[in-house]
């Protein structure tokens, strides 16, 4: 769908990362073994990018890493349009604010590494009517054309610890 509006492959897969987890940082070679392109079809894209103040970077060590500018006035509109493409903006407004005592959902896995996946995989922290989920689920991802797997902490069992993933921080998608 999108590739209609966007004939560059790179550059969509730089908007996934990028706009879907604003605190995803990245650097040249970490993107070439990531996206499996070369490192002048990358580099291009993330001049262009940085060049619109879409991306700011800074050095560290060797790298330059890139990460995606929160205070750009569009950041909000693209970020919309990407949650939008991955279909989370379905599942928020439609299963999520409908879960009864739901405190806290965090968005795990590929899709919060900023990789396209045909799974969204959440946390669900609070007190929720699991039947009635599991309805919604099934209604959703044959909507989005996406699979969702979801993990139930009440939320006096939570602990943030327990979701953190080697080297990615959880997104929190959703908090009441």
């Amino acid at each position: 769908m999108i590739q209609t509006l966007i004939s560059s492959k790179t550059r969509i897969k730089l908007l996934l990362k990028f706009f879907l987890n604003s605190n995803t940082t990245a650097y040249l070679r970490g993107l070439e073994e990531e996206f499996g392109e070369s490192t002048n079809s990358i580099r291009l894209e993330l001049n262009r990018f940085e060049n619109a103040g879409f991306l700011e970077s800074y050095s560290e060590s060797n790298k330059k890493v890139f990460k995606v500018n929160v205070k750009h006035p569009l950041f909000k509109d693209i970020n919309s349009i990407v949650l939008k493409l991955v279909g989370l903006n379905y599942v928020i407004d439609y299963v999520l604010k409908h879960m009864g005592d739901l405190k806290l959902v965090y968005l795990v896995g590929n899709l919060s590494k900023g990789k396209d996946s045909d799974v969204i995989d959440l946390v669900l922290v609070g007190d929720i009517n699991e039947p009635f989920l599991i309805q919604l689920i099934v209604k959703t991802e044959k909507k989005i054309n996406k699979r969702i797997n979801y993990i139930h902490y009440k939320e006096i069992d939570f602990n943030l610890k327990n979701i953190t993933i080697v080297g990615v921080s959880p997104l929190l998608l959703w908090s009441k």
